[in-house]
């Protein structure tokens, strides 16, 4: 997807899967497009222009989340979603926040790396394939027997064997360019062969992931590695296997990673997304009693890179200062001035999102591409069981997770999940055995399933 997109079709594509939230579309539709602005200005002015951070306010499920996620695919930026309340003061056992840049940078080295790969992969799979043939008609080896320095002069036999060993070499030749013949037309994929491949052991330092020693494990997994020689294994794969294998292998080899890190830091710095969930967890609140470890402190510690700083990683120093940050939080037992006043001033644009009223819960199971209604359609299709679902019984089932919302917690959309699963249970249950081919839901078979359930508060809250 191209990265000039207009404010009207960034919404337009992010309509496709998401129901309502006009506001917080628009306001991430012109977040996005003043990066594109940006990039067309001289370069003293570019570097004046910072992004403008969002704060986004609602209760859980209403498409916070999902609008940030569907905005990073669409534009292919680096995204990376993290909750603020897995961080803890630098200095305590935890995840630090700079980590969250690190991660950021390690997904644009992914997006950078598989972009390279796919530019490549024509010339690797070749390579691929001529591996193969080497595996499946190898070259004899030559025997280097010690013999006497004088038999160059005497021995009548040195000829004749070079002759034999040249037409071996032939025959080689030729049975290597049938089996090529066989591969580019197909006819070998089920054949087995044995590939000899680097071996991905997880390392030892991986245990120091999620503690807060990410950079050092990383660091000393950089030194270990130009000692300790590198592993490999034996796999016996068939050969359609082995090509996707090797070519894996081949492209990693024609790749130059010196350039993907250096384009993967630019990247993250020029247009990397990161989006900060639960923000209102980690306010202090009125709670004076509770510890700052990861509250308090933790906001002083992003609020450095959100202004901008440089965090160093395995790829280089990477610059924060162009890196657009979302925060979202449902602000139920907090209020946005309840976060520290210079935090407040980095999130310049704040964004309420609505409620979810019972048309936007039939717009959610209908409307949008991957629509609930789709799924569960698609998944019981593959038992020969097509399901339709009358618009009564549509309208029954959004009305029944909004009431059930209001009553108790709402938890907005993902309430849709736990009501289909329960109206449907029987139905998936039995769906192996069933004969028939059509079957409809009516509004009366949701009404048999789940009103008793609905209306009796104390079931409601914990089945629904």
């Amino acid at each position: 997807m191209a990265n000039n997109l207009t404010p009207r079709q960034i919404v337009e594509q992010l309509d496709r899967y998401i129901i309502g939230q006009r506001e917080a579309k628009k306001a991430v539709a012109v977040a996005l497009r003043n990066r594109y602005r940006r990039m067309n200005l001289s370069d003293k002015l570019k570097d004046e222009i910072v992004p403008k951070n969002i704060l986004m306010i609602g209760p859980t499920g209403v498409g916070k989340t999902e609008i940030a996620r569907r905005l990073a695919k669409l534009v292919g930026a680096p995204f990376v979603k993290v909750e603020a309340t897995k961080f803890t003061e630098v200095g305590y056992v935890g995840r630090d926040v700079e980590s969250m840049v690190r991660d950021l940078v390690e997904t644009s080295v992914r997006i950078v790396k598989e972009e390279k790969m796919e530019g490549v992969k024509e010339r690797a799979e070749k390579l691929a394939n001529e591996r193969i043939v080497e595996l499946m008609v190898p070259k004899k080896k030559k025997q280097t027997n010690m013999k006497n320095p004088l038999e160059m002069f005497f021995n009548q036999q040195q000829t004749e064997e070079d002759t034999t060993e040249q037409q071996e070499e032939d025959n080689v030749e030729q049975k290597r360019k049938r089996v090529a013949h066989q591969l580019a037309m197909g006819e070998l994929e089920d054949h087995m062969v044995t590939v000899e491949l680097d071996d991905q052991q997880p390392s030892m330092f991986d245990m120091l992931q999620g503690s807060g020693m990410e950079q050092m494990g990383m660091n000393m997994q950089d030194a270990f590695s130009q000692f300790m020689p590198k592993k490999s294994k034996k796999r016996r794969l068939t050969v359609a296997e082995a090509r996707k294998v090797l070519t894996q292998d081949e492209a990693q080899k024609l790749i130059d990673m010196d350039e993907v890190s250096q384009e993967a830091v630019t990247k993250a710095e020029q247009s990397g997304m990161i989006f900060v969930d639960e923000i209102d967890k980690v306010t202090g609140g009125n709670d004076q009693s509770s510890s700052n470890v990861s509250r308090e402190g933790v906001q002083r510690d992003i609020l450095p890179i959100v202004e901008g700083s440089t965090i160093v990683t395995k790829y280089g120093p990477v610059k924060t200062d162009h890196i657009l940050f979302v925060a979202a939080g449902a602000f139920h037992m907090a209020k946005p001035s309840d976060l520290i006043p210079e935090l407040q001033g980095r999130f310049p644009i704040r964004v309420e999102l609505d409620k979810l009223t019972v048309e936007d819960f039939v717009n959610i199971l209908t409307e949008p591409s991957n629509a609930l209604l789709k799924q569960y359609k698609a998944l019981l299709e593959t038992e020969g069981i097509n399901v339709e679902f009358s618009d009564e019984a549509v309208n029954r089932l959004a009305e029944v997770a909004f009431e059930v919302n209001q009553e108790t917690d709402n938890i907005g959309a993902r309430r849709l999940h736990t009501i289909l699963e329960k109206l449907l249970e029987d139905l998936s249950f039995e769906a192996p055995d069933i004969n028939m081919e059509t079957i409809e839901i009516t509004k009366a078979y949701v009404d048999d399933k789940l009103s008793s359930i609905a209306k009796n508060k104390d079931l409601s809250q914990f089945i629904l």
